[in-house]
């Protein structure tokens, strides 16, 4: 076959598919019901892979946002100012230090984008496919038009494909739609509208579209369009949404405006003082700026940036993909933390352990009858049918692939019999059934829950359940089985009388680190809770065999019968939740997020509704597509203590920007304050606009190293959030201290050295820059510096170096172009001095200061609690019902993803 006739074939358009019979679709596309060969698929891959590509990274776009900042533009514009009237030196130093500012921050975002979008690809979905007859998984990507594809409840179609066969199948297609009621779907064709119209999309009830949600049964269907070709590649860009803020996000907004009032102020003062003291007007408008933007950390998103890239690498070399770098800092705030138990507290690898017959076996039926006719029974109502030739149970739920695993000679005879039809397994029932054509008439079987298979049965005596609540105390994860006669035509009569047959037990053993885990998370002040489908007997045997603290045990029934308020009063002091239904799962989450910040981890499509409704989102790469979408934080293993890491890792990042912030607004503010108080009573300026800019840009390059540094124990004990008015209260209590020595500094020049204005700024300047940056060894940490608390060791060489730089600028060529002139060597003896009296002094003042802040948050710890809860009933904190704006799994996630996520359970998503 051509390369050309290989194009012209690899795409169909659904509408077209639509209308045509199945046997036509599969011919048109040159594959069959075995799929394509290995060959065939591996030349068709080769025309495009099944991919969309969200936001690219633009290197372009993240060097334009450095210029994005208002301050920024109006220095731009006063550079033009003074080249309009001659003064192209000011103009030209001042256009270089902004130009390298943005080089700066432009190298570090760039990075942090890339960072991301590497961490987005590494998380991959997978598909069952049928290549040369037989069935495997492939990640979607490598799908290609004529593959024949396997799908059932919870999965994301993956492209755009052709029904061949249903069962009980239904489609959520509200990410195209619009529309939140799931679209039943069959292999029957749809003919064409009046005069060969297209059909609407929501009409295609025999094709599944690329981006939709299996709600619920499973299918058989050919791919028809990948990629681009797709209807959801087509109009991908007009599903574009904007991305609410974050309380991280809200955090850094806050701290502008704070610092956007603080320059307001100190540049009109200055501005108004300069010009009463009838001084040039250009030189007091650049003088002004120039301090609103020293007063301001410009480089904060590129440090909070490559701290999140930072963190996010080292997350992802233990195995945790951040699929939102802000979602990090979400991590580190957790105090509760609802996960599952499958995976998480035990082994995850579900085993059969034993066949136990309902008691009562008729006469003449030896145990062992009774176990092979439980057990075919059970087989028989699986998802994936036995009696077809090459079936495995290869993708179907754990259980049933347990039991495959158990008993793989006995599908080869069950070839006698026909399934007539199917009811999927659903969350709400817990129960899945069939009705299976044999010799002896139609059977209808049903299997799943014992607590709901048990209602509809009719001989279940006392033994019956003893042996069921034996199972349970064991441990064991049980499934019963019953069955009886079906309706001549083969339908559900749901009010026909069945038979237990008995019971399934299968065991999932504790992990054997799981308790090393749960005691690092305690100590992490992470409160642990288990949110199961399984039986409260045996999510107690799981706590008990862990030593947790046993709580209270809440089911699902009881769940139902509170309100919203009795669940909140309840819900804090449960450790289990057993026999929940995903809206419970919910509702937990939710209450539970009025008084604490709330993680959830699952992998079950019944758990993509409590991820979304979590402040952060934790799946596995094993889970479910939609529980992989609704998640924010991927681990490639399923591991508490990885976890643990994540939460340390959120609180590092969180901790080092604070670092950055506290740091800059204290010594900032004095250096501000202080060239605004000269200003007033010098007869020259203080500084110069480009000293200014020079000093900020070499005082924020040395802080690029932040995100490295080490955190003390202490700090990552408990959840951090933000406080802006101790950040205020921090920039009050010491920016005056620095603004002492500058002073200080001032009388050094003018009294001591009669210094010329070039040497007085000259002077100021290699003060100024070390002391606001020798100080990140005393404000990082709590504890003594150097004694009991070292930096780490890329902080301490870039501190070291910039300082070194500041010192030897005004004897190079450089200095004598900003307009500095040596200084004399007696300075520095002064400047040696100065810096170690100045370090001793703040730390002195920190010691006093958090006695003080540790006393007012004793004493606000009620208020704070009531205004976080009040803050979470709004939606203020991280938005109290908030969804996420989600990708489609298959895109590659080439920056910040750009779609609507596809809905969960029936709800339409909104954007994030």
């Amino acid at each position: 076959m051509s390369t050309e006739t290989v194009s012209e074939r690899l795409q169909l358009a659904v509408a077209e598919a639509a209308a045509m019979p199945a046997q036509g679709v599969l011919a048109a596309l040159g594959t069959s019901v075995r799929g394509l060969t290995e060959e065939e698929a591996a030349r068709r891959l080769a025309q495009g892979a099944n991919v969309l590509e969200a936001h690219r990274v633009s290197w372009f776009h993240v060097l334009v946002r450095q210029f994005a900042s208002p301050l920024q533009a109006l220095l731009v514009a006063a550079a033009a100012m003074s080249f309009a009237t001659g003064d192209q030196l000011n103009a030209t130093i001042i256009i270089a230090i902004l130009l390298g500012s943005a080089l700066l921050g432009f190298a570090n975002e760039f990075r942090a984008e890339k960072t991301a979008a590497d961490l987005h690809e590494r998380i991959s979905h997978t598909v069952v496919v049928v290549r040369d007859g037989a069935e495997r998984q492939l990640p979607v990507r490598e799908l290609v038009a004529g593959d024949i594809i396997r799908i059932g409840l919870g999965n994301i179609v993956p492209a755009d494909a052709r029904v061949l066969e249903a069962i009980g199948l239904e489609a959520d297609e509200g990410v195209l739609t619009g529309e939140s009621a799931a679209v039943e779907k069959s292999a029957d064709p749809v003919p064409e509208g009046p005069g060969g119209a297209r059909p609407d999309l929501a009409d295609l009830t025999d094709c599944l579209l690329m981006g939709t949600v299996i709600h619920a049964g499973s299918a058989r269907a050919v791919v028809t369009a990948t990629g681009h070709e797709t209807e959801f590649g087509r109009i991908a860009a007009g599903l574009a949404q904007g991305v609410p803020e974050t309380g991280f996000q809200r955090g850094l907004k806050e701290f502008s405006l704070m610092l956007l009032w603080v320059g307001v102020f100190l540049t009109v003062g200055i501005l108004v003082i300069n010009l009463l003291l009838q001084r040039p007007f250009l030189d007091s408008v650049l003088f002004s700026l120039a301090i609103a933007v020293g007063i301001t950390p410009q480089l904060l998103p590129a440090v909070v940036s490559t701290s999140l890239a930072a963190g996010s690498r080292l997350l992802a070399k233990r195995g945790v993909l951040v699929k939102r770098l802000l979602a990090i800092e979400d991590l580190g705030n957790l105090d509760v933390l609802i996960t599952d138990k499958t995976g998480t507290l035990t082994e995850g690898r579900i085993g059969f352990e034993e066949a136990v017959p309902a008691a009562g076996t008729p006469a003449g039926v030896s145990s062992d009858d009774a176990v092979r006719r439980l057990t075919e029974l059970a087989l028989l109502c699986c998802e994936v049918d036995p009696a077809v030739p090459g079936a495995t149970g290869a993708g179907q739920n754990p259980v049933d692939e347990a039991l495959w695993e158990a008993f793989p000679d006995l599908p080869a005879g069950l070839t006698d019999r026909t399934r007539r039809s199917i009811r999927p397994f659903d969350h709400e029932t817990r129960t899945m059934e069939t009705v299976v054509a044999s010799a002896l008439g139609p059977v209808r079987i049903l299997k799943g829950a014992p607590e709901a298979v048990i209602t509809a049965c009719t001989n279940v005596s006392d033994e019956d359940r003893g042996a069921l609540d034996e199972l349970f105390r064991r441990g064991a994860r049980v499934v019963a089985v019953a069955s009886g006669p079906a309706s001549a035509d083969g339908t559900h009569d749901a009010a026909a009388p069945l038979t237990l047959d008995g019971f399934l037990s299968f065991f999932d053993r504790p992990k054997a680190d799981a308790r090393a885990s749960l005691a690092r998370l305690a100590s992490l002040a992470v409160d642990l809770k288990v949110a199961t489908g399984d039986n409260a007997l045996v999510a107690e045997h799981v706590v008990s065999v862990l030593k947790m603290d046993p709580g209270t045990t809440l089911t699902g029934t009881e769940i139902e019968a509170m309100d919203d308020d009795a669940l909140a009063a309840a819900a804090p002091g449960a450790r289990i939740f057993a026999r929940v239904s995903p809206e419970q799962k919910a509702r937990i989450v939710t209450v539970l997020r009025r008084t604490h910040s709330v993680g959830f981890l699952g992998d079950g499509v019944n758990d993509a509704l409590a991820l979304n409704r979590a402040d952060v989102g934790i799946s596995v790469d094993s889970a479910t597509d939609v529980a992989k979408d609704a998640a924010d934080v991927v681990l490639l293993e399923k591991d508490l203590d990885v976890l643990a890491d994540g939460v340390m890792g959120g609180r590092r990042i969180f901790a080092n920007t604070i670092k950055y912030l506290l740091m800059g607004t204290s010594s900032n503010f004095g250096n501000m304050f202080s060239a605004a108080t000269a200003s007033a009573f010098l007869s020259f300026l203080p500084m110069l606009p480009g000293q200014i800019l020079l000093n900020n840009l070499l005082y924020d390059s040395s802080q690029l190293a932040i995100p490295t540094d080490e955190v003390d124990r202490e700090q990552l004990r408990k959840p951090a959030h933000w406080d802006i008015a101790g950040i205020r209260r921090f920039m009050i209590a010491f920016g005056p201290i620095s603004s002492l020595f500058d002073f200080a500094t001032f009388g050094l020049m003018l009294w001591v050295f009669q210094a010329a204005p070039e040497e007085f700024r000259a002077g100021w300047f290699v003060e100024s820059l070390a002391t606001q940056t020798l100080i990140v060894f005393v404000i990082r940490t709590r504890r003594i510096p150097f004694l009991r608390s070292r930096a780490s060791a890329a902080l301490t060489a870039s501190v070291l170096t910039v300082v070194a730089i500041g010192a030897i600028l005004p004897y190079t060529p450089i200095g004598d172009v900003v307009g500095f002139r040596p200084l004399p060597a007696d300075f520095f003896l002064a400047l040696v001095g100065m810096v170690l009296l100045y370090l001793v002094l703040v730390e002195t003042a920190k010691h006093f200061y958090y006695r003080a802040e540790d006393a007012r948050a004793a004493r606000e710890a009620p208020t704070r609690a009531k205004e976080f809860a009040a803050a979470k009933a709004v939606g203020l904190h991280h938005g109290h019902a908030r969804v996420r704006r989600r990708a489609a799994p298959f895109v590659v996630h080439t920056g910040r993803p750009r779609f609507r996520r596809p809905p969960v359970n029936g709800r339409a998503a909104g954007p994030r």
